[in-house]
C-alpha cells in the first residue's frame, strides 16, 4: 500500500469526529426525556470509549517502552497539564472538556497510525478501524459540548472538520520520523493517557452524574406534587 492509503485511513478516521457532529446537529436540542436519556447514553458511552483508549491502545504503548518510573512521571505530567489547562478554560468561562478529550486521543494514535504503517500495513487498516469507531460517538458529544459553550454550529462543526485534518499530518509525522523511535511515540501516548483520564474523571464523568441526579429530583418533586 502506498503512503497516500495512509493518509486517507488518518483523515477517513479523523472525519468520523464530523459525522458525529453532523450527527448531533441534525438530532437537535435534547427536549424531551427520551432525548435527553439518549444524549446521556452517548456522553457515558463516549467516556467508556475514553477509558478504554487509556486501558488497552494508550498505556499499553508506555508499558512496553518505557520504565515504571518514565511511565509513572508522564502519565501525572499529563493529567497535571490538562488540570491546568481545564482551570484556565473554566475560569474564563469555559468547557470543552470532551473536545480536548477527543484531540488528545486521536493525535497519539493519529501518530501510532503513522509509525505502524511503515511496518504492517493491515494491522494499521486495524486501527484506522478503532480510532474511527472512537471518533464517532466523541464528535457527538463535543459538538453538543462546543455548542453549550456558546459555539455557533457552522464554528462548532468547523472545528471537528479541522481536527480530522490533523490525522493526515500527525500520522505522516509517526511515518517519517517516529517509525524507528517507538520510546518518544510511547511518551506521546503515556502523557495523552494521563490527560484523558483527567478530563474523564473531572468533566465527563461527572456531567453524566449530575444529570441522574437532577432527574431523580425532578422525579421525587412530580411525586411530591401528584401526592398534594
Amino acid at each position: 500500500m502506498t503512503i497516500y492509503w495512509m493518509l486517507l485511513l488518518a483523515w477517513g478516521a479523523g472525519l468520523m469526529a464530523f459525522l458525529g457532529g453532523t450527527i448531533a446537529y441534525l438530532e437537535g436540542s435534547a427536549n424531551t426525556v427520551t432525548k435527553r436519556e439518549f444524549v446521556h447514553g452517548i456522553t457515558a458511552f463516549g467516556g467508556g470509549i475514553l477509558m478504554a483508549a487509556v486501558a488497552f491502545a494508550l498505556v499499553p504503548e508506555g508499558i512496553k517502552e518505557l520504565n515504571a518510573w518514565q511511565l509513572a512521571l508522564l502519565f501525572a505530567l499529563g493529567g497535571l497539564s490538562f488540570a491546568i489547562v481545564d482551570a484556565w478554560l473554566t475560569k474564563h468561562g469555559g468547557n470543552v472538556a470532551q473536545f480536548m478529550a477527543m484531540l488528545l486521543d486521536f493525535l497519539p494514535e493519529a501518530i501510532s497510525l503513522g509509525a505502524l504503517f511503515a511496518v504492517s500495513p493491515n494491522t494499521a487498516i486495524l486501527l484506522a478501524v478503532f480510532i474511527a469507531a472512537q471518533n464517532l460517538p466523541e464528535g457527538f458529544n463535543a459538538y453538543r459540548e462546543l455548542r453549550f459553550a456558546q459555539l455557533s454550529s457552522k464554528t462548532a462543526l468547523a472545528g471537528l472538520f479541522g481536527v480530522s485534518l490533523f490525522g493526515p499530518v500527525a500520522a505522516l509525522m509517526g511515518y517519517w520520523w517516529l517509525r524507528d523511535a517507538p520510546e518518544i511515540t510511547a511518551m506521546i501516548m503515556s502523557f495523552a493517557a494521563g490527560g484523558i483520564l483527567y478530563l474523564v474523571f473531572q468533566d465527563i464523568a461527572p456531567t453524566r452524574v449530575c444529570a441522574d441526579i437532577g432527574h431523580r429530583r425532578l422525579a421525587l418533586s412530580l411525586d411530591l406534587l401528584l401526592e398534594c
